[in-house]
């Protein structure tokens, strides 16, 4: 008989798993860049402008001032344009990227692997995935 896991014990190898990850080059990288990000005073100013804009055009949707609106709308399209011009805020991007792929591989894996031992384990067929073997479907 296989041995059943608690969902504290599934807990605890996911926190363990979470603590590896945190120790990869890609988080490392991500997280120097982003300290560098939040040092950068240029980045910092126009994120606060980005924001301000932002709750402006809130403000101008609610009352209906469309021209107004459209104006503030492009200055923020131009303010993320201008930072995504900057270096430093590619490599951010670019780490944010890797380490969401370094997740998604973590997700895609566990899900694969549930799923062969579900299948495994109730004798079904892994290539289609079923968990009986149908006998109207010939090998």
């Amino acid at each position: 008989m296989s041995t059943l896991y608690t969902k504290k014990d599934i807990k605890d190898k996911a926190n363990e798993l979470a603590t590896m990850l945190a120790q990869t080059e890609e988080v490392d990288f991500f997280k120097r860049a982003e300290k560098q990000i939040n040092d950068h005073l240029r980045v910092q100013e126009m994120i606060a402008e980005i924001k301000r804009n932002q709750k402006e055009a809130v403000n101008l949707k609610h009352y209906g001032k469309t021209e107004a609106l459209k104006q503030v709308e492009d200055r923020i399209d131009a303010l993320h344009h201008e930072i995504d011009q900057i270096p430093l805020v590619q490599e951010f991007k670019r780490s944010q990227v890797e380490v969401n792929h370094l997740l998604q591989l973590i997700t895609n894996t566990v899900s694969k692997t549930v799923t062969d031992e579900i299948v495994r384990s109730m004798d079904g067929d892994l290539v289609r995935g079923t968990t009986t073997k149908n006998p109207f479907h010939s090998c």
